[in-house]
């Protein structure tokens, strides 16, 4: 930690974003702090999170690129081995629980899970590390290192998770409609989980049925975004008040939570595709 830093700056710098937006007053350029970063609202985008985000997700596609163009049947390489691996364990998982007969679902399942679980990894590199080499580059270019904010964690960003989990949703919304129809879709929404033989009754029970739906529709990609955001946050949360304490400390305390943090990132990709390949299953089924 820098020592021209208090513990609150110190925390705060590694929770800013790299921003870019509009600021009231002196229009569009990089957020100098980290008020202004949150006085540019909706009107921002944050650059570490898609630089990072955009990056992982070409690392992947040229890793499995690669490995297809080289592919054997032979004795395959380590990296083939472990590809393969991945491939047979969510073609698994999809076939288990999807329901469907679309050819995208698993595909997209094995994006979600590498892609989440490239960027969640990002986390046990250590916190002053890449920000560290971020701030030299910086005030090599004459600005104040503890004004260049940069993130490499972009699961910690609630941008990036609802972005993918609402773009789930609108799968969701894609295939219902595919599978079942716009009348069923309506249907779906306003006839269940209350229904009644008398017309009139129906007819009152439509709206309640509407607002239980919708509200239970919503949770959906709401609940699917701020799980991985929470738990990423919360682990790089503790990264940071660890880097916080003395040196010896933080070798006692960083080792085992890195190790343990292994199983975290691992399992919040897992979650984040089987509830996908779960929601993706009932937007395809013809039962309610």
């Amino acid at each position: 930690m820098a020592s021209e830093q208090t513990s609150s700056e110190y925390i705060s710098h590694h929770l800013t974003n790299w921003t870019y937006g509009y600021l009231p007053g002196e229009g569009w350029k990089v957020a100098y702090t980290a008020e202004e970063a949150g006085l540019m609202g909706f009107k921002a985008i944050h650059l570490d999170s898609m630089l990072w985000s955009i990056g992982l997700g070409i690392l992947f596609c040229a890793i499995f690129w690669m490995v297809a163009k080289k592919v054997t049947s032979g004795v395959p390489s380590k990296t083939q081995a472990a590809v393969e691996m991945i491939v047979e364990f969510v073609d698994n998982n999809v076939r288990d629980s999807y329901s469907g007969t679309s050819k995208l679902i698993a595909p997209l399942a094995l994006t979600i899970f590498v892609w989440i679980f490239l960027m969640n990894l990002m986390d046990l590199i250590p916190v002053d590390f890449i920000p560290g080499i971020a701030g030299q580059v910086g005030a090599a270019m004459g600005h104040d290192p503890h004004h260049v904010f940069f993130k490499i964690v972009p699961t910690t960003d609630p941008n990036i998770t609802l972005g993918m989990s609402f773009s789930v949703f609108a799968l969701i919304i894609f295939y219902s409609i595919k599978e079942k129809g716009l009348g069923g879709f309506i249907g779906e929404l306003t006839l269940h989980p209350f229904s009644a033989k008398n017309p009139i009754v129906q007819a009152i029970l439509i709206p309640i049925n509407f607002i239980l739906e919708a509200v239970t529709l919503i949770a959906k990609p709401v609940s699917l975004g701020l799980r991985l955001f929470g738990n990423m946050y919360a682990g790089e949360l503790i990264f940071i008040l660890i880097a916080l304490m003395p040196f010896w400390i933080q070798w006692a305390l960083s080792v085992p939570w890195a190790i343990f943090h292994i199983l975290v990132i691992t399992l919040q990709a897992f979650v984040f595709m089987m509830l996908t390949i779960v929601y993706m299953s009932l937007a395809s089924s013809t039962e309610h």
